[in-house]
């Protein structure tokens, strides 16, 4: 079988309503569109979308009153954090935040006006090259001012990142100057900070500890913590590239900068 196209037919109460939604918030784009009927195409996914008024003359007998239920739309993206950030933004209807199922894939998903389940999947990038001879460049990475991000409590400025050429890490390096606490929040992968000047005072999951220069914390994925600089002081951090971060009380995640 030669498969030169594929779409998804959906039968719905609004048509309208469920072309504004994948057209505003999704990408899609109409290609044809007539009284109770619209086609939809998309640059980057792989499935077209056509939309049909229930009732519909082009449907049979048996499908004229059906609508669209018990199915899920999924569209595989990269860097889900940032679309769940853009959504948010833009007040798409996220029905379910971003999550990691135990076998790494992470997904969100949001609901149309005609309860059409869309869900955004993401899967983490493979460990290495599939041939064990194929080796990559060497990539070496030079600070930019676009890579520093200032925030009320510090100063991070970015080295080792997905963006950048790094498959397995995010590396940056933070700077709090006294009397500096950042907020309570949770990530979802390990670090690893290594403090390089003065001292910070870590508490996590209730503990709290004092980290010198020289000294390494391992912070385990998921714990509460809060970082406080009794002086001006720096540190080292790492952890897997594809982290995000939960703040209490707020919804959702977001991306590591």
């Amino acid at each position: 079988m030669n498969v030169s196209r594929s779409a998804l037919s959906l039968t719905v109460a609004d048509v309208d309503a469920s072309r504004a939604f994948l057209c505003t918030h999704l990408g899609y784009a109409v290609t044809t569109a007539d009284d109770g009927f619209v086609s939809l195409t998309h640059e980057h996914a792989a499935v077209d979308v056509i939309l049909l008024h229930e009732g519909a003359e082009v449907l049979a007998p048996e499908q004229c009153a059906q609508r669209a239920a018990g199915l899920i739309l999924a569209l595989t993206v990269t860097d889900l954090a940032a679309e769940e950030a853009r959504l948010r933004a833009a007040g798409a209807p996220i029905t379910m935040p971003l999550r990691e199922e135990p076998w790494r894939e992470r997904l969100l998903q949001m609901t149309d006006p005609n309860g059409v389940v869309v869900q955004l999947v993401e899967w983490p990038a493979a460990a290495g090259p599939a041939d064990p001879d194929e080796s990559a460049a060497m990539i070496v990475i030079t600070p930019r001012a676009d890579h520093v991000t200032v925030s009320p409590n510090a100063t991070m400025a970015g080295l080792a990142a997905a963006s950048r050429g790094s498959t397995a890490l995010s590396t940056w390096t933070v700077t709090m100057n006294a009397g500096a606490t950042g907020p309570e929040h949770s990530v979802d992968r390990e670090q690893v900070w290594t403090v390089t000047a003065e001292a910070l005072e870590v508490t996590c999951d209730g503990r709290s500890e004092k980290v010198t220069a020289g000294q390494t914390l391992i912070l385990p994925p998921y714990l509460l913590r809060r970082v406080h600089a009794p002086e001006r002081a720096q540190a080292h951090v790492s952890m897997p590239a594809d982290g995000v971060v939960s703040v209490p009380g707020t919804d959702g995640t977001r991306a590591l900068p």
